[in-house]
């Protein structure tokens, strides 16, 4: 118990240093960047991509490596997010900016409907493509677009495959690394509780708001890469607005859940998520509840980050399928009877076959 007690502090502690550090360098280099000299301003940019890139990934490795030593052997799903994180923040943060020379290519690894940075890319008379030209040139600019391009296939066609684990639960390098590698540790400043009957109707309402939100910003731009006419004025402003957007309903929200809630609390509302989620469905994701006899200890509805009840449909050997189930495992890692499953039909035919084989 004290060996677990000084990794979750550890957890809690790097997990401040993380928050306290992103408030400090994001507000430098989102609310100074225009108001100091472009000497001071590349010196907050370079340090704000060394917190983005080398430090996150530096963060990711020793947060799995602490919660792997509290959730003990049983937990291999969630082991496997945390190689998964682990391996995508390598390609995303290191080997990727080295290879293209691209420190800001993280931004580009979450697809549509998450943001529109990469259509502002494509859109020649954006303020975004006109500063970052003379940057990446030409050739940069349509690296960074094939990445994206490439990133959003795997996405799509691997939720299609895993459902939503693929990404929320192996790739996602906004949120679901924080929730995964540093699970034990939340929420930070309160003891676990299952408070998120309570708030989950406000999140549902929050992420139809804010998918409709971004869809409208897509067919904006959209429209304006199509279009002849470019309305610099409108086109100026909702491309702040979207920044403005970014950092207070989903950087610093985020953050402010994983103090007082979980570190699921984003994925609640994610725009992507929220798409993956249908996605999901047409996969056939679900908790399988049958393999052995639930002893109803109702361990999975509490080590659930988004507050789905499995225990009931477990005591009756149903499915779980909720299209808020972000594939995490960890109600599979601690049945004490092995009585769960993740599957999708992909992973259920794979099953079948394996069993027509033996």
């Amino acid at each position: 118990m004290k060996k677990k007690l000084w990794e979750v502090t550890t957890l809690k502690a790097l997990l401040l240093i993380y928050i306290t550090l992103c408030l400090i360098i994001a507000g430098l280099n989102y609310g100074m960047g225009s108001s100091v000299s472009e000497k001071t301003h590349q010196l907050i940019l370079k340090i704000w991509q060394f917190y983005e890139n080398q430090f996150k990934t530096l963060l990711i490795i020793i947060g799995s490596w602490l919660t792997i030593r509290i959730i003990g052997k049983r937990s291999k799903m969630q082991k496997k997010n945390l190689i998964g994180f682990i391996c995508a923040a390598l390609f995303i943060h290191i080997i990727g900016p080295i290879l293209t020379g691209n420190n800001d290519l993280y931004f580009f690894s979450m697809p549509l409907p998450w943001s529109t940075t990469a259509l502002q890319l494509m859109a020649e008379k954006s303020d975004f493509y006109i500063r970052h030209v003379p940057l990446w040139g030409l050739s940069g600019i349509s690296a960074v677009l094939f990445i994206y391009l490439t990133i959003t296939i795997i996405v799509f066609l691997g939720t299609l495959i895993y459902g939503r684990r693929w990404q929320c639960s192996t790739l996602c390098l906004f949120n679901g690394f924080i929730a995964e590698a540093f699970s034990p540790a939340f929420p930070v400043f309160q003891r676990k509780k299952n408070n998120g009957a309570k708030i989950i109707p406000i999140f549902k309402i929050l992420k139809w708001l804010l998918l409709t939100v971004n869809i409208f910003f897509i067919i904006f731009w959209i429209n304006s890469i199509m279009s002849k006419d470019f309305n610099y004025p409108i086109a100026n402003l909702l491309a702040k607005i979207e920044v403005y957007k970014y950092l207070s309903t989903e950087l610093l929200m985020a953050m402010f859940l994983w103090v007082i809630f979980t570190g699921r609390g984003y994925c609640y509302y994610c725009p992507l998520g929220t798409v993956l989620g249908g996605i999901s469905r047409i996969a056939g994701q679900k908790i399988i509840t049958d393999k052995t006899e639930c002893i109803n200890c109702k361990k999975c509805d509490l080590v659930c980050p988004m507050n789905i009840i499995i225990s009931t449909s477990a005591q009756i050997k149903k499915d779980v399928i909720d299209s808020r189930c972000v594939g995490c495992g960890h109600c599979v890692d601690i049945c004490p009877v092995n009585t769960l499953e993740y599957s999708t039909k992909f992973l259920d035919a794979i099953t079948r076959c394996d069993i027509h084989k033996k």
